[in-house]
């Protein structure tokens, strides 16, 4: 699917508390979107189930596009229990916050000092599945992510990973497309806000 595929956002947003404003591009974001929203509404306004670490339910998880300052490339983590080549992030732990959880990661696993959301709004939505291993069974995770731009500092990778690459945006279609989305998404939100 390319660029062209990919209808421009609708004016009507639509919100989820703990989550953020979000506007579906094409069929597959409607999906995304719909499937999280349905896992949301399955637990009380007071039960932070959805936000939480149970892996019998699957969770809500939120990520980071952290975007080069020349806005052609993206830092992906190599995870050290996944062993892909993924974006930053992980687990909301009970924070009602997927923006303030995909900041707080973004930080955490890029050592950079100083980055900056390029938008409030919800970037991208993927739920996919995570295999069991000798400590959880397989669940799913409900991904929120974001988009930023790197501003200072130098990657330095952190424990969860085996390291840390700029990757141009250019070669993200070999990637699976939890990734290369951003590639396929990232000239219409270029436009967008006008960068």
């Amino acid at each position: 699917m390319g660029v062209q595929d990919i209808a421009a956002p609708s004016e009507a947003m639509e919100t989820l508390a703990g989550i953020g404003r979000f506007a579906p591009l094409d069929a597959r974001d409607r999906e995304m979107w719909a499937r999280l929203s349905a896992f949301c509404a399955e637990f009380g306004a007071e039960d932070p189930g959805a936000f939480g670490r149970d892996p019998g339910i699957g969770h809500v998880t939120a990520s980071a596009f952290v975007l080069s300052a020349g806005l052609d490339a993206v830092l992906l983590t190599h995870h050290a229990k996944l062993n892909r080549w993924l974006q930053l992030g992980g687990h909301c732990d009970g924070i009602e916050d997927a923006g303030f959880v995909a900041t707080k990661e973004a930080y955490e696993e890029s050592g950079l000092r100083r980055i900056r959301l390029l938008s409030p709004e919800v970037f991208d939505v993927d739920v996919h599945e995570i295999p069991a291993s000798s400590k959880e069974q397989q669940h799913l995770h409900y991904d929120v992510r974001f988009l930023f731009v790197a501003e200072a500092g130098d990657p330095v990778a952190s424990a969860e990973s085996h390291a840390l690459a700029w990757v141009p945006l250019s070669a993200l279609s070999t990637e699976p497309e939890s990734v290369a989305v951003l590639a396929r998404k990232w000239p219409l939100w270029r436009a967008r806000l006008g960068l």
